[in-house]
């Protein structure tokens, strides 16, 4: 099974989707359909810079047959069965229409365009032609958000009132040292910014865990207005650096996001949730999570005068891993494989993508307006 993964040479599509994921399938000796059969899936590495590919392929021991700067030439290649993309998001649109008119299953990166019509049409388009499709929603597949999900199907919360979130981290400007993340993330003309980046992450998180989003009020900014390129070149940022987001859900639980590549970290983890129910709390990151029942709340009583003597963090009790957790870019790449190739569910659809930048447009309209925006339900 040939899979045509464009993008590879950018940090996420190399780390988290060929090595930890394709490749690491391989590794394990392929993928069991459970039917008796196993996949072997063979990569076909697709990029602008043919000696940056080449030397991929040289280090990993693929075929170096398999590489090319040629995105047509490879979608009219029938053995090649699915179509990834992890480009930049201004390049993706364009690259998944032709995939899906060469008949082409498709897997990808989101946003998976930059407007809400385009990732509509995108959805339209497959459907019509009959292919499988599934949008990358990684964050559903980490340990500590399925351990929360744990906790929310077994009732532990109760009704669930609000949900905060606070996700990044100081990204430096790049002029004394470099920055971690490549400077069209900074640019609105090239797809740029942390609500495109974002908004589409929380919709499904929030969608998926506690309910629909309804409506959204969001502010952002641009804390950083001047950034060092990779040639080491100063630029203007265009694009927001930080989003702080209200978010009203289905059920009439409350979310309330902060989204930042200007903050330093002072919490456990790069991302966290807590969540506040009638019956008890959670906070959950990445890979951990914690709880307070309601059983075992202390009491706080509020007296500025004096120095607290309690230590908060001590009085939450650590949820188990009760289970194996793989890479979550890797288990999601399998559900699809196996929606694929044995007809297995699966719901992270481009329709599902849609919704995500659908998030995003609305958050930008709405800290552009100054107000409140519902968010319509979409279909095709």
């Amino acid at each position: 099974m040939r899979i045509a993964m464009n993008g590879v040479t950018g940090r996420m599509g190399y780390r988290q989707h060929l090595v930890r994921s394709i490749l690491a399938i391989r590794e394990q000796g392929g993928l069991d359909l459970g039917d008796g059969n196993v996949l072997w899936p063979e990569p076909i590495l697709v990029g602008r810079r043919e000696h940056a590919l080449k030397a991929l392929a040289e280090q990993h021991g693929l075929d170096p047959a398999n590489i090319s700067t040629d995105v047509d030439a490879v979608l009219a290649d029938p053995t090649v069965e699915i179509y990834f993309d992890a480009q930049v998001t201004s390049a993706r649109e364009e690259a998944i229409t032709k995939a899906i008119a060469a008949g082409k299953h498709i897997y990808t990166e989101k946003p998976t365009a930059t407007g809400l019509d385009g990732a509509l049409e995108l959805a339209r388009l497959a459907e019509a032609k009959g292919i499988k499709h599934g949008v990358v929603q990684d964050k559903l597949f980490l340990p500590g958000l399925l351990k929360l999900k744990r906790l929310i199907d077994g009732g532990f919360f109760g009704r669930i009132l609000s949900i905060r979130g606070e996700f990044g981290y100081w990204v430096f400007e790049g002029d004394w040292q470099s920055a971690q993340r490549p400077s069209w993330n900074y640019r609105a003309e090239d797809g740029g910014g942390i609500v495109v980046d974002m908004f589409p992450h929380w919709e499904y998180v929030l969608h998926e865990l506690f309910g629909r989003v309804k409506s959204v009020q969001a502010l952002t900014a641009t804390h950083i207005p001047q950034r060092w390129d990779e040639n080491d070149k100063p630029y203007d940022a265009t694009a927001d650096d930080a989003a702080y987001g209200i978010f009203e859900l289905d059920g009439g639980a409350i979310a309330q996001i902060n989204s930042s590549w200007a903050v330093r970290v002072n919490r456990d983890e790069l991302v966290e949730f807590q969540v506040d129910g009638t019956e008890g709390s959670a906070v959950a990151g990445l890979r951990n999570c914690r709880v307070q029942h309601r059983s075992a709340t202390p009491k706080p009583v509020w007296n500025p005068d004096i120095p607290a003597t309690e230590v908060f963090r001590d009085q939450w009790q650590e949820v188990p891993d009760n289970a194996e957790f793989d890479n979550g870019f890797k288990a999601q790449w399998e559900l699809f494989l196996k929606h694929v190739y044995a007809d297995a569910p699966y719901q992270w659809d481009l329709l599902a993508g849609a919704r995500g930048v659908q998030l995003a447009e609305l958050g930008l309209k709405s800290s552009a307006e100054g107000r409140r925006l519902d968010v319509p339900e979409i279909s095709l």
